[in-house]
This record gives structure tokens, sequence and C-alpha cells, in this order.
């Protein structure tokens, strides 16, 4: 019986196991790249910015993708439509988050700004860490400032002597470096029309 209740629960454990690899394999953060995040953006802009309702007009747009966090949780999407003179950046969460229910869940979002609003929000980031530089380099360890934007928060801290910010929104929290920051929004300045 030892030997049978021991078998049962090695041939439990294998198998749980390799479940649960596959499923981290399939939905874990660090699976999301700037391909996937092009791939689903389109389906988020057309779907949720560029809405034309039920014509047949042929609507032309571009999308490319601009920058991902080394993290894995936060990718950046410029969008531009000529025909109806729209453009922006759109943010892709990806990981965990909690739902309405309180559960820890895995899964993708995106947010949407138009052109003014994603120069208004990358500048504000660039001056409120240039106006308290001095402040976060004080302390790195236990000096914070945050910002609100629309239904953004943006954390901003130093960590290994390198600027750190984590982008709260919808119940995600994605870390973006200061590099991937600073090529977002150097790219995005060069992209808008």
């Amino acid at each position: 019986m030892k030997k049978y209740l021991l078998f049962t629960f090695l041939i439990f454990q294998i198998t749980f196991s390799q479940v649960k690899q596959e499923i981290g394999n399939i939905l874990g953060v660090k699976s999301f790249s700037k391909e996937i995040s092009l791939y689903r953006g389109k389906a988020f802009v057309i779907k949720e910015v560029l809405v034309l309702g039920a014509n047949d007009d042929v609507v032309k747009f571009e999308l490319d993708p601009i920058e991902a966090a080394a993290s894995g949780e936060l990718t950046t999407l410029y969008y531009y439509c000529e025909e109806l003179k729209m453009e922006g950046i759109v943010f892709g969460f990806y990981g965990d988050y909690v739902n309405e229910h309180g559960l820890l869940l895995q899964g993708y979002a995106y947010k949407n700004l138009d052109k003014k609003q994603g120069l208004e929000l990358l500048q504000k980031i660039e001056d409120v860490k240039a106006e308290n530089a001095d402040y976060l380099r004080e302390n790195s360890d236990n000096h914070n400032i945050y910002i609100a934007y629309d239904d953004l928060t943006i954390l901003i801290y130093r960590k290994d002597q390198a600027y750190k910010y984590r982008v709260f929104w919808n119940n995600f929290d994605a870390e973006w470096g200061d590099f991937e920051f600073k090529r977002t929004k150097t790219k995005f300045q060069l992209k808008v029309k």
C-alpha cells in the first residue's frame, strides 16, 4: 500500500510540475515581446481607437512598436491614421493583475493616449525626474516620487544608480527602466507628424 501511495504521489508531482511549467511558458510575462504586442495591438487600435462604425470605408493606419521594457511587462506602440487625423501612443501591459474579485490572474490590456497626451505624459515624467533628481539621489533606497496622469500613476525611484519607473494602471504594475523610458520618449517624438 505504501508503494502504491508513493507511486501515486510521484506521478501526481511529475504531472503537476509539467502542467505548471507549460502554463508558465504560455502565459508567463517574459513570453510577451514587441511582435506579440504589435499583433494584439492591431486589434486594440482597430476596435478601440480608430472606431468607424458600420461603413464600407477602407482605413489605412500605421502601427509601430516603439520599445519593450526589459521586464516584459510594458510595451509601447505608435499609431498614425492620416484619414482620421489620429495619432498617439498605446501602452501594452502584460503580466499579473488582480481582478475585481481579488483573484490574481495573468493577462494583458492596452491604454491609449493621443499625440498630445502622449507627449505631455512623457515630458511630465522627464521634468519631474529632473526637478527631483537631488532628492532621489540623497537616499536612493528610500526616496520615491510619484505622479498621476489621467488614470495612470507613475512611481519614480532609483535602484542600483539607475532610475526606475513603475507604471500602475487598471490593477497592472509594470516596471520600466530608464533606458526604455528614454528610448520611448525619443522615438515617439521623432515619429509624431
